[in-house]
């Protein structure tokens, strides 16, 4: 029995001595395959790499004790330089530029397309007005269509400049137009007998324009008109400029060293603990990129007045302040202004001689080419009055605007889109904080994120609110104050808004005063020509009369200046002028005794059919 146990004992510490082997044999594997996974710094730099950070190089191959780190700073060996630090620091600001670039990227196409679509809508309507409004001279006053051309495309070079902010007025341009075209309108068509006028005589008859005012109320009228539609216009246009230099203002904004620091903290120090795939917890990136575009939301009060403004100025532009008809009405303004000063012909006549003298004249008569019959004119200059007219009641038909077909190009609808596009980016500046950390910068389907110094299932701290003020509780970085470059940007912004409601005042109070005073004797004071008054035979502004009349009284006239006269100045003219005011008084009192005559016979024709009736 004891031989028998001998072997079987033996057998058993064999069997044990080849687990232990076995086991010696796993362990030393176990501890070849650990010894072949020490740390690395791969997965470090492939991410330095990927997002261009900075040359290899930098990162090391494997976790080091890097004590001279200013933001990384961690007691386990990591993967961070100083050096790789500052190529962070480089990548925060740039990837910060790109970020907010690519949040206004919207915005700010939108605005530069409303801007070249309204400035292309400016162009083309301006072009159609030029048009429509030569068109007048050249088939009303055929004499002076080719002198007029250069007045009327200067006029409309003027108003399209003013749209786009040049440093000039609708005033300005639109007497200046008057100015010039007042030698032709007296040389070609209150006297046509005249010869090439000089340029010292052209010039004293524009001068003498502005104080004789040939053309009554309708030069101020066109003044008037094109003001309030053009300034909404104008103002419309540096609104758009305005937007796009608060974006531009915004995506260049300057980055602080505590906010760039704070970004590389929250972004890449992971990295330095081979924590790639890691994502800031949602409150730990509100509280740093609410201290690091603290200024930036500083502009959210006056960005929304902004939006406030863009819309009061395109609902004005497109509404009562009608762009369209303020400059189709610019050529029938024109047309009421020449007959105006063609009705009070020899006034001007008299009064320009006192002061420029006389020009010189031709011996013979005038020519067909250069005065037209009065039978023609009258024809021609009532089909014009009355196609103003339809054109002021059916406007619409006017091909001003893009067919059904082509919807794109109506004004008023990119208005109406624009508008309502940027109602929605009214609290754009008060958010973009959250826009920024609401993409795939922080971990939203994860149980653990980054909260700046370690992994964590949730961000504990306190997350403070937009605004300067409120960052003085921010844990995560100090705000010193408000960016200088942002805090210009505010003022001017501020600024803007503010001059755009004083002016809006200031006109519709002048507007209101205009409206008001015509009726009483300043405005027809002001619009007299010259020193003639009622007494001295002058019609008023509202007096008619049909234009073969004008002109018959205009040839007679003329026929009169073709005698020789003296060369000196006139002096005395009070004798001409009472003659003509004795003729009209004599004329006017024949045609109302005429209307009194026929009215009186009607009257008493039917009082006695009505008593016919009766009986």
């Amino acid at each position: 029995m004891a031989g028998d146990r001998s072997p079987g004992v033996s057998s058993r510490q064999r069997f044990g001595l080849l687990l232990l082997a076995a086991a010696a044999a796993a362990a030393g594997l176990c501890g070849g395959v650990s010894a072949v996974k020490s740390p690395s710094c791969h997965e470090v730099r492939t991410a330095f790499q990927i997002r261009q950070i900075g040359p290899l190089k930098l990162v090391p191959d494997v976790p080091t004790a890097e004590s001279d780190l200013q933001i990384c700073q961690h007691r386990a060996p990591t993967c961070c330089t100083k050096k790789m630090e500052e190529n962070y620091q480089t990548a925060v600001r740039r990837e910060r530029t790109q970020n907010i670039q690519a949040l206004n990227f919207e915005l700010k196409y939108m605005i530069v397309g409303h801007i070249t679509a309204f400035q292309e809508a400016f162009e083309s309507l301006l072009r159609f007005a030029e048009n429509h409004t030569t068109s007048l001279f050249e088939t009303a006053y055929r004499a002076m269509a080719k002198e007029a051309a250069e007045p009327v495309k200067e006029l409309f070079t003027d108003l399209s400049l003013y749209i786009l902010g040049a440093e000039t007025t609708v005033e300005n341009a639109v007497l200046r137009f008057f100015d010039s075209l007042f030698p032709f309108v007296y040389s070609r068509l209150i006297n046509p007998g005249i010869i090439d006028l000089s340029e010292e005589y052209t010039e004293c008859l524009r001068l003498t324009r502005q104080d004789i005012n040939p053309f009554g109320r309708y030069s101020k009228e066109v003044v008037t008109e094109l003001s309030k539609s053009l300034w909404a216009s104008r103002m419309l246009n540096q609104a758009l400029n305005m937007g796009i230099e608060v974006i531009n203002t915004t995506e260049h904004a300057a980055i602080t060293k505590e906010c760039s620091k704070a970004l590389v903290k929250m972004q890449y120090c992971p990295h330095c603990q081979g924590l790639t795939l890691i994502r800031p917890c949602m409150g730990y990136c509100l509280n740093v990129m609410r201290g690091c575009l603290a200024s930036v939301s500083e502009l959210d009060t006056q960005w929304r007045e902004y939006i406030s403004t863009l819309e009061y100025l395109t609902n004005e532009m497109a509404g009562s302040h009608d762009l369209e008809l303020a400059l189709l009405g610019i050529r029938n303004s024109i047309n009421e202004a020449i007959l105006h000063a063609q009705l009070n012909g020899p006034q001007l006549s008299a009064t320009v001689d006192k002061v420029c003298g006389q020009p010189q004249e031709r011996e013979a008569k005038p020519s067909p080419d250069n005065i037209v019959q009065a039978k023609n004119v009258s024809e021609t200059q009532a089909l014009t009055m009355a196609h103003s007219a339809n054109l002021n009641n059916k406007r619409s038909s006017l091909p001003l605007k893009a067919s059904k077909n082509d919807k794109s190009r109506s004004l008023k609808k990119i208005s109406r889109e624009f508008i309502s596009y940027m109602k929605r980016s009214r609290t754009f500046y008060a958010s973009v904080a959250e826009r920024l950390c609401d993409g795939d910068l922080v971990m939203r389907d994860s149980s653990t994120c980054w909260n700046g110094e370690d992994v964590v299932e949730s961000y504990t701290s306190r997350v403070v609110s937009n605004g300067l003020k409120a960052q003085i509780n921010n844990p995560e970085l100090k705000v010193k104050g408000l960016d200088p470059l942002i805090s210009h940007l505010i003022d001017k912004l501020h600024h803007f808004n503010q001059l755009d409601t004083e002016k809006t005042k200031l006109k519709l109070e002048r507007w209101a005063s205009r409206e008001s005073g015509s009726g009483d004797g300043k405005s027809e004071a002001m619009e007299s020509s010259g020193d003639c008054d009622d007494e001295d035979g002058c019609q008023g502004s509202g007096d008619r009369i049909h234009t073969t009349d004008v002109l018959k009284e205009k040839k007679a006239y003329s026929e009169d200046r073709n005698e020789p006269k003296p060369t000196v100045k006139k002096i005395d003219t009070t004798a001409a002028t009472t003659t003509t005011k004795s003729s009209s008084k004599h004329d006017l009192a024949g045609n109302v005794g005429n209307l009194a005559s026929i009215s009186s016979l009607f009257i008493v024709t039917a009082l006695a059919i009505l008593w016919h009736c009766l009986s």
